[in-house]
C-alpha cells in the first residue's frame, strides 16, 4: 500500500451543503456526506472565498463531526442534489 492509497482510505468525499454570510466579513461553509450523517465546518474570509469554493471536497475522517439529528435528512438531501448536478471540482 502506497502513501497515497493509505490518504485516500482515510478520506470521504463531502459536499457543499451549506454557505453562509457573517457580520465579521467571513463566509462558513459546511461539507456533509452523501448519507448527511456527518459534516465538516470551514470558515474563509469572504475575499478569500470568491474563488476556489468546490462542489466537493475530500476531507480526512478525524475532521468530520457527527451531524445534529434535525439537518441529517436536509444535509443528505442537499449532498445528493450536490452530486446529481455538479462534478467534485466544480466551482459553486
Amino acid at each position: 500500500m502506497t502513501d497515497d492509497d493509505e490518504k485516500n482510505s482515510d478520506t470521504q468525499q463531502v459536499w457543499l451543503v451549506h454557505r453562509e454570510y457573517t457580520p465579521r466579513d467571513l463566509i462558513v461553509l459546511e461539507y456533509a456526506t452523501l448519507d448527511g450523517e456527518r459534516y465538516v465546518r470551514k470558515e474563509k474570509a469572504a475575499r478569500a472565498a470568491q474563488s476556489g469554493v468546490t462542489a466537493a471536497i475530500d476531507v480526512p475522517d478525524d475532521k468530520l463531526a457527527p451531524t445534529d439529528d434535525a439537518d441529517v435528512d436536509r444535509y443528505r438531501d442537499e449532498a445528493r442534489r450536490m452530486q446529481e448536478q455538479h462534478d467534485p471540482d466544480d466551482e459553486i
